[in-house]
């Protein structure tokens, strides 16, 4: 059987450090993981961003343009490409080898009759 005290260690310390990251989540919302300036608290306006005042447009970014005219293109790519492509499925080239045994038999049907 293996040594028990180095387990016993091991669980003390995990349960050390959960019962303490348990109580640092308190309501001052720092933890180990955000600290005081790497996250804005939400104001309540999309993105973060307070609106502008009436009459005021807001500016474009410099990457939003291409973003837009490169999604835009994707999305039609896409579709016409993915509407023409050939049906490749292994049912529809089954049927179409069953029509053409079809035809097959239906003409040399037709040869024995004459």
């Amino acid at each position: 059987m293996p040594f028990p005290k180095p387990f016993a260690a091991a669980a003390g310390t995990i349960r050390s450090r959960l019962s303490a990251a348990v109580r640092t989540r308190g309501g001052d919302g720092t933890s180990r993981w955000t600290s005081p300036g790497h996250q804005e608290q939400p104001n309540g306006y999309p993105f973060n961003r307070t609106p502008l005042p009436p009459g005021q447009s807001r500016k474009w970014e410099d990457w939003e343009l291409p973003c837009y005219i490169t999604s835009f293109l994707t999305i039609v790519i896409l579709g016409v490409g993915l509407n023409a492509k050939p049906d490749l499925t292994l049912e529809t080239w089954a049927h179409q080898q069953a029509l053409q045994r079809l035809q097959a038999k239906q003409i040399a049907a037709a040869d024995d009759s004459e």
